[in-house]
């Protein structure tokens, strides 16, 4: 159904327009939307009115009209006065009511069209025969972009969101859960990744707002060809979004296909990972290590793994790294210098930040 600011703006714009009194109740009467002078008791009249087979009709100085939402009664137009100039002006205004109704179901009906697509509940026969029936085109390139917010206004959000893309009728724009919203980006034959990671960044600087501190995650999957992949695309920029907290928090925007080998980790079992992490470190952890050697791994690895770099960087000389490296080595038996012990170690690393989230999470 239509909101109700929608309804009033409407009646006000036509009474502008028309210089008419007009005002929308529903069958019981109620007042949505109104710019009557005086207040006016509906009831018993839209009862009647409701229940007689009549599609308008005048009564005690009031034209009254119905608005179908399909074969259902969706509302009640009443105009004051009886004249004939005022009968048309209830036809126009009805009729301009009864197409907003059929826009805003059409776009009711896209929004829970899309959304069950993107989580995978609809059966290939009902995808293709839904789009026909919605006009929605089957072959074409999309992607799905996912932002996550801690915004408590998740309407206010979403509307944003949609303002953004308003001039594209080809993109939805829509939401499942409190936190994230959602983009299923129509691309252009010429559009490529280039495209999505560029609007993808526009919808983070949408929401980044510094003042207020939100936390603001975006991410995307993989371009898709067919209306049926668009779920694959959208579970991609999920798993983006999950693993680019893990592992990748200093990014703002995050694209599946650049997860590397945060996204096998991601998808190890738990019994399995703390099976490797007791195998590597021998029932420590990196937790348990200072916050000198940590500084001094991850400099290391930044600079892959070589020496006179890391221990320029970290202001400290050569043979000191040497020896903190030569320490970790007798600690955990991995010789970050051999690249086959780093590899093994930074994915151990890896394994225990995963391992962390999952805890947190439960």
């Amino acid at each position: 159904m239509i909101s109700n600011q929608i309804l009033q703006s409407t009646i006000d714009g036509l009474s502008e327009i028309t210089k008419a009194e007009l005002s929308v109740i529903d069958a019981e009467g109620n007042v949505l939307a109104t710019n009557f002078q005086e207040n006016v008791n509906f009831a018993t009249l839209a009862k009647g009115f409701a229940t007689s087979p009549a599609d308008s009709q005048e009564i005690q100085g009031y034209q009254f009209f119905k608005i179908y939402d399909e074969l259902q009664l969706g509302y009640i137009l009443v105009v004051l006065g009886s004249t004939e100039d005022t009968y048309t002006v209830g036809k126009i205004a009805a009729f301009q009511i009864q197409t907003l109704l059929i826009a805003y179901k059409e776009r009711f009906d896209k929004d829970n069209f899309v959304k069950n697509l993107l989580l995978d509940n609809l059966l290939l026969v009902d995808i293709y025969n839904r789009s026909q029936k919605l006009r929605i085109e089957t072959n074409a390139r999309r992607v799905v972009i996912i932002t996550e917010t801690n915004i408590d206004n998740e309407a206010t959000a979403l509307e944003s969101l949609k303002n953004m893309f308003s001039n594209k009728s080809n993109d939805f724009v829509t939401a499942v859960d409190e936190h994230n919203l959602i983009v299923v980006k129509r691309l252009e034959d010429n559009e490529d990744y280039e495209t999505v990671r560029s609007v993808a960044e526009q919808v983070y600087e949408l929401f980044n707002n510094k003042e207020s501190k939100e936390i603001i995650h975006v991410s995307y999957g993989t371009i898709v060809n067919e209306i049926r992949e668009v779920s694959r695309s959208y579970k991609e920029a999920k798993m983006a979004l999950d693993v680019g907290k893990i592992f990748y928090d200093d990014q703002d925007v995050i694209a599946y296909s650049a997860l590397g080998i945060g996204r096998l980790i991601y998808q190890l079992p738990i019994p399995l990972c703390k099976m490797f992490i007791k195998e590597i470190f021998d029932g420590q952890s990196p937790d348990d290590f200072d916050e000198e050697t940590i500084t001094t791994i991850n400099k290391f690895f930044e600079n892959s793994l070589n020496v006179s770099e890391t221990s320029r960087q970290l202001y400290i000389h050569r043979n000191t790294l040497v020896y903190r490296l030569d320490k970790l080595q007798k600690s955990t038996g991995l010789d970050l210098r051999v690249f086959e012990d780093a590899i093994t170690f930074k994915i151990a690393l890896m394994v225990v930040k995963y391992m962390k989230y999952v805890e947190e999470s439960i």
